[in-house]
């Protein structure tokens, strides 16, 4: 388990440099159409780093404010607190801050950046609907993000590939005002036509890229979850009836649906292809939790 959650953060570290490279070569391909020149590139890159270095840093707040979670309190929340701070004990972790979402839709999730800035977020039906095992369980699968490190990586991804989305998006609306320009010549330059290809197609790659990766880290969090709580039932059960409940969760979007447990936009809405899926089936992380 160690060295798949070590080869985890390599390929992180791999897939971050991907998604900046990605952004800057976005940048660079559209200072060349309208002939900025090479030097385009420099600005591009600082770009990409100053958005990777923004998002290390207060992502993990735009999240929180995004979910509409409150900060927890040992005096009012005494159940759930004890909770994370008992898997915290035992998972030798410093305690993640607690927050409560005031919504009846059983989910959860964890932010930040590392194990010593961490929350746990859950909501108000995670705590009406699960009992104590399947409770542990649920925490202890979100503390399991925080040892593996997802939090970091997945928040960057996330702002990461919504920047994608949004430049080439924008790129494409002013490649349109310019059809005068490629008509002249410049659009029978093979190069051009290689560099639009990369802008249309960068934001399908990013998200697949994205998609691959959430999945991976839900099996690996589970199994590391079920180690730390030491009981794979719990988990597996909660699972199961965090999927039966249908209630929509009203504060989930599609910039943080795939930091949840399980994913609140597409888990009741036929079982989505899993290729285009933030989260593995459901049926196939139960059965791996209970063959442990």
């Amino acid at each position: 388990m160690f060295d798949e959650i070590a080869s985890n953060r390599r390929r992180s570290y791999l897939l971050v440099f991907f998604f900046v490279a990605l952004i800057a070569a976005i940048v660079y391909v559209f200072g060349l159409y309208f002939d900025l020149g090479h030097w385009v590139l420099i600005p591009a890159v600082g770009f990409a780093l100053a958005l990777a270095w923004g998002s290390y840093y207060y992502s993990d707040q735009i999240v929180l404010g995004m979910s509409s979670a409150q900060p927890v309190v040992r005096e009012e929340e005494p159940y759930l607190w004890n909770t994370v701070e008992g898997l915290a004990i035992a998972g030798g972790l410093p305690m993640p801050r607690p927050y409560l979402i005031e919504d009846s839709a059983p989910n959860a999730f964890a932010t930040g950046r590392d194990p010593q800035h961490a929350a746990i977020v859950v909501t108000r039906g995670l705590l009406d609907k699960l009992n104590r095992a399947e409770l542990e369980g649920v925490i202890g699968h979100e503390m399991a993000h925080v040892a593996n490190f997802d939090i970091r990586f997945m928040t960057l991804v996330s702002v990461l590939v919504g920047t994608v989305v949004l430049l080439s998006d924008w790129m494409l609306r002013s490649l349109r005002y310019s059809r005068s320009r490629r008509s002249g010549g410049k659009g029978g330059n093979p190069l051009l036509l290689i560099g639009l290809v990369f802008v249309i197609l960068s934001p399908i790659i990013a998200q697949l890229m994205k998609l691959a990766l959430s999945r991976q880290r839900e099996y690996l969090a589970d199994a590391t979850g079920a180690r730390l709580t030491r009981y794979p039932e719990g988990l597996a059960s909660a699972l199961e009836k965090l999927t039966a409940d249908t209630e929509p969760l009203e504060v989930a979007n599609k910039a943080t649906a795939h930091l949840y447990i399980i994913n609140p936009l597409t888990e009741h809405r036929g079982r989505l292809n899993s290729l285009f899926s933030t989260h593995p089936p459901i049926e196939e992380r139960v059965k791996r939790l209970r063959a442990m």
